[in-house]
């Protein structure tokens, strides 16, 4: 197959209805393949046969050209080439005869672009939509393409025509012809003319389409625009869009260590000067996340980057922890002599990167971790010094900084690590002192790190089977958590997720419901603290798995109608309301009684809401 010829493969990318398309050029032409090429850039036919050698005898260079050119015309349907003007010129003027030319398009012409044309039309009159013809013949050409794309062949077209042919700027004109183009350097990051189309793309303002690593991180130019972007889209759609944008966005930043150095320095210089300095942080410190989870130690770059490198010991301690992935006593005794005893501190930023944070996090709350008693309370002050100091800043000058709330933290941080994390404290001594845990919850490093407690607690494969009391102290914390820190509110719906949906092969069915029941009533208790939506759409994805227990899916239900009342939002309709309109749902609460709190929110949306199938 030709390398890149489309001239007989694909729909017309000017959307003509197909009535209108049954004429000499094919309705499947490409931008550059149609046969309405100007004759006077080449001449007329009569001028080509003019170049006849005086004496009628052919040279043997002219000999070689008619060859070449008579092996072209014998392939099929060459006359709907791009090339045959060319072609048909080099041969008249090597002295070729006319009446040969003729003959082998003819005897070589198979229509195939035309006989794609007829059965178009055919289609349509059968009562299919044009748009869904258009579709189905893209695609199988799409797919064509991506099967016998040739790059070799592809990179000679610039060789052959000395220039980038004209059609290329008209095929990326069109959505279908520039995914295609993606997909292709997906695959084959080294042709020239693939490269050469990307930028044409992103030269014409596309750049926002170019999602790809290998089609964004290839040239500068291209990944400079695609960078920016990607960036705004993901500041200016807020969360939602960053959990949806950043998977994305962090494999294309990370795809080498120059697109990764690129991204990052300007993230923090918008970090500094943009008004989103917070959120343009937020979304770096997720791209070293992601590429330390991708096993790449990026760790020094954002310290280089940042004021750190104003403090050699600093960078050093925590670059050093960073890298090993774990605290150590004596770096940990450096950054503490630098910002707790020290009375001129560096910035407390420098230590409140997420990734330093969660190694604190794993140290003093999860559950057999050791640290050494004579420098715990070091761990212990810098993680509530990094929590609570409060610092001004104006032009790379500290105005104040306040530590009214560094001794209460540091407390609280005491006494939970102290109760939750001791050997020789059960569960009925933790019940006991329920009420203080709740207190110290509130400061919300605590939450944070009671939340990883509670993660390495319950998700030990006997729990459950241990621990039979009916108020189990990390689901009553979990509530807590829930209750006074919204922000932690994704954290926490996502480990009921793990929890509800692990399988507990070692407790009898009776005891599995009544597990999976006491984890849905949390999910209830998330929903009441406002984190509705999430949990509501997980529900639904859970009720259309094929191993799901209905019950519980019943129960759920049940608990949510006690507990709810109008108005309702639009959006909670329309995901609550398929869940409730499900038979094997709605059939069996319909006949709990009189009251049907089923029916009456379904009436209620039904004069309410405007319903869709």
């Amino acid at each position: 197959m030709r390398a890149f010829s489309v001239a007989e493969l694909s729909v017309d990318p000017n959307h003509k209805p197909y009535q209108q398309q049954l004429r000499k050029s094919p309705v499947g032409a490409m931008p550059g393949t149609s046969m309405d090429t100007d004759q006077d850039d080449f001449g007329s036919p009569p001028e080509w046969g003019d170049q006849q050698p005086e004496d009628g005898v052919l040279g043997e260079e002219d000999a070689q050209v008619q060859q070449e050119c008579l092996r072209k015309f014998s392939t099929p349907d060459y006359i709907m080439e791009p090339s045959v003007f060319n072609t048909l010129m080099r041969y008249f003027q090597a002295g070729g005869s006319p009446e040969e030319v003729i003959r082998l398009l003819s005897d070589n012409y198979t229509a195939v672009a035309q006989t794609i044309n007829l059965l178009a039309q055919w289609l349509i009159q059968t009562g299919m939509e044009p748009v869904q013809v258009q579709e189905t013949v893209e695609n199988h050409f799409k797919n064509l393409v991506m099967q016998h794309f040739d790059p070799r062949k592809a990179d000679s077209i610039f060789t052959n025509e000395g220039a980038a042919p004209a059609w290329l700027e008209q095929m990326i004109a069109y959505p279908t012809w520039r995914d295609l183009v993606y997909r292709l350097t997906e695959v084959h990051p080294d042709c020239l003319m693939l490269k050469f189309m990307v930028k044409l793309i992103s030269d014409a303002g596309y750049q926002g389409e170019i999602t790809g690593v290998v089609a964004a991180c290839q040239q500068l130019e291209v990944f400079s625009r695609v960078l920016g972007s990607s960036l705004a889209t993901i500041l200016d759609g807020g969360e939602a869009h960053l959990a949806e944008n950043l998977p994305q966005f962090s494999k294309m930043v990370c795809h080498g260590e120059h697109t990764y150095l690129l991204a990052q320095v300007l993230m923090a210089v918008l970090a500094q000067k943009d008004q989103r300095g917070g959120a343009v942080r937020r979304v770096a410190q997720e791209v070293q996340r992601f590429a330390q989870e991708s096993g790449h130690d990026a760790s020094r770059i954002p310290l280089a980057l940042g004021r750190a490198a104003s403090y050699p010991r600093l960078c050093q301690a925590l670059g050093a922890m960073l890298s090993k992935g774990a605290l150590n006593p004596a770096d940990i005794t450096v950054l503490y002599n630098l910002f707790v005893t020290s009375k001129d501190p560096p910035p407390v930023e420098l230590i409140r990167m997420p990734a330093f944070l969660d190694l604190f996090m794993q140290s003093l709350f999860k559950p057999g971790a050791r640290i050494n008693p004579d420098h715990k309370h070091k761990y212990i002050h810098l993680l509530a010094y990094a929590a609570s100091v409060v610092e001004v800043w104006k032009k790379n000058k500290r105005l104040s900084i306040s530590q009214d709330e560094l001794k209460a933290t540091v407390k609280a941080i005491e006494t939970v690590h102290s109760l939750c994390c001791a050997e020789n404290i059960g569960a009925r001594e933790l019940l006991a002192e329920l009420g203080t845990l709740y207190r110290c919850i509130r400061f919300p490093v605590v939450a944070v790190g009671v939340l990883t407690w509670v993660d390495w607690t319950v998700s030990k494969p006997t729990f459950f089977e241990q621990h039979t009391h009916p108020t189990l102290v990390p689901l009553a914390l979990l509530d807590e958590v829930s209750t006074y820190h919204p922000l932690l509110h994704p954290h926490v719906l996502q480990l009921l997720i793990k929890l509800l949906e692990t399988k507990y092969s070692e407790l009898d069915a009776m005891k599995q419901l009544e597990v999976k029941k006491t984890l849905l009533d949390r999910m209830v208790h998330l929903l009441s603290c406002g984190h509705v939506l999430p949990v509501v759409a997980y529900i639904r994805r859970y009720l259309e798995k094929l191993d799901t227990d209905l019950s519980l899916i019943r129960y759920f239900v049940t608990e949510v109608l006690d507990m709810i009342i109008p108005p309702y939002t639009s959006d909670f309709v329309r995901l609550f309301l398929p869940i409730l309109e499900n038979d094997s749902i709605a059939s069996t609460l319909k006949r709990a009684g009189e009251h049907e709190p089923v029916m009456e929110f379904i009436a209620h949306c039904q004069s309410n809401f405007m319903l869709l199938d």
